[in-house]
């Protein structure tokens, strides 16, 4: 029986462009190992880890976390991985991080969602949360029963600093300021993939059928007829 080789891959897009749903299809489906150095970073943070607290000291202060701390704790964890098919989530993030990555590994393809920065900010901002509950609530597909207010305790609804146009405004302008020379980097090497939309189940059935070439749905093997 041979053995098909194992698939290395990165998925990147904007904070807003679906990018944590398709991460989950893919898994679902692919059975690849998922490692997101967002948790990743948060899971060392509240275990007090040597790199958790270097992080945390960072974050603390507004700054980004240096290239060779986020390199050192995403490899170390892929050390585990050896065996698997797996996605990066959120790492690289610089050209210095996917170069770092190169040395120990060789990644096959590069999934980018390339949903325009206008869609993400009309998804984001229309995001209004119930604090003592944490429901959430989307003005364009769930919206309250009654503009601003909590369809359950009929308390005020409040906007996440992080969902405030402004906010977004910058979170986009950042993403796209530190992200581009990385799609770059691998669109020279010949592994960038882009997926263009303005809806994740629009974009989803061709980044479907763009893995089924690389490997099986393992989702299948459970159900008699494919969900």
């Amino acid at each position: 029986m041979v053995v098909p080789p194992l698939l290395r891959a990165v998925i990147m897009g904007p904070p807003g462009s679906g990018k944590g749903t398709v991460s989950a299809r893919i898994i679902k489906h692919f059975g690849m190992k998922h490692l997101s150095s967002g948790d990743l970073l948060r899971d060392n943070m509240q275990k007090e880890t040597e790199v958790g607290i270097l992080a945390k000291s960072y974050i603390d202060q507004g700054q980004l976390i240096p290239d060779d701390i986020m390199t050192r704790l995403m490899l170390s964890e892929l050390k585990g991985l050896d065996r698997y098919n797996w996605l990066l989530d959120g790492f690289p993030r610089t050209v210095a991080q996917a170069e770092a990555l190169d040395k120990e590994c060789q990644v096959d393809t590069v999934i980018d969602l390339d949903v325009p920065f206008e869609t993400i900010k009309c998804r984001l901002t229309a995001r209004w949360i119930h604090p003592a509950s944490g429901r959430v609530y989307n003005l364009e597909f769930s919206p309250p029963k009654v503009q601003g207010i909590d369809d359950i305790t009929g308390e005020p609804l409040v906007q996440r600093d992080d969902d405030k146009p402004e906010t977004v405004t910058k979170r986009l302008q950042a993403y796209d300021a530190q992200t581009k020379p990385v799609l770059e980097y691998y669109r020279e090497k010949g592994l960038l993939k882009s997926f263009s939309g303005t809806e994740t189940n629009k974009i989803w059935p061709h980044i479907y059928a763009f893995l089924q070439t690389k490997l099986p749905d393992v989702s299948q093997k459970d159900a008699a007829t494919p969900r």
